[in-house]
């Protein structure tokens, strides 16, 4: 059974991953130009995290918008949007990093000049992630956005709450 809400449990994945990038883009770099692997798999790391990035970024962005008019019920339309445009922002950004991630994977100068700029790229990405990330918490944390959630859970009957929306697992130690 998924969580419902699913972004709050999606969105960790995307700020995890802006985080190890850069790293693993920097270590990539070292390794590579000291012969210890090639550049066809020590890059290839690098794009496929790119790739996982890029992928849970749009699925944070997809989910936070399915939980937009749910929550514009405790949170102002305006906090919502700027934090929307801001996830929007950090996906494009995530999107041409892997662009230049994949153009890593050529060979010679295009390769070499691709995992360059790829790896700057994901040192740009950082302020844009946490952003994104703070704005998020401020959602929940300065302005209650969660509430309408709780509200759910605590009033039987409700999308996500309530006794009847309870999956009976056999356990009734919660209860």
């Amino acid at each position: 059974m998924l969580p419902d809400p699913l972004h709050p449990a999606i969105v960790h994945f995307p700020i995890v991953l802006a985080v190890l990038l850069p790293v693993a883009a920097i270590g990539a770099l070292f390794l590579i130009r000291r012969g210890t692997v090639t550049p066809r798999l020590g890059w290839g790391v690098v794009t496929l995290l790119a790739l996982g990035l890029f992928g849970s970024s749009w699925l944070a962005v997809e989910t936070g918008e399915q939980q937009e008019e749910r929550v514009e019920q405790a949170v102002p339309e305006r906090i919502i949007e700027s934090h929307g445009e801001r996830a929007e922002r950090f996906l494009v950004l995530t999107g041409a990093t892997l662009a230049l991630a994949g153009l890593g994977l050529a060979r010679g100068r295009v390769g070499e000049m691709g995992r360059a700029v790829a790896t700057v790229a994901t040192l740009a990405l950082l302020p844009a992630g946490y952003q994104v990330g703070h704005s998020g918490g401020e959602l929940v944390y300065r302005h209650g956005a969660a509430q309408v959630h709780v509200a759910a859970a605590a009033t039987p009957g409700t999308e996500g709450g309530g006794a009847e929306a309870r999956s009976d697992d056999g356990d009734d130690d919660d209860r």
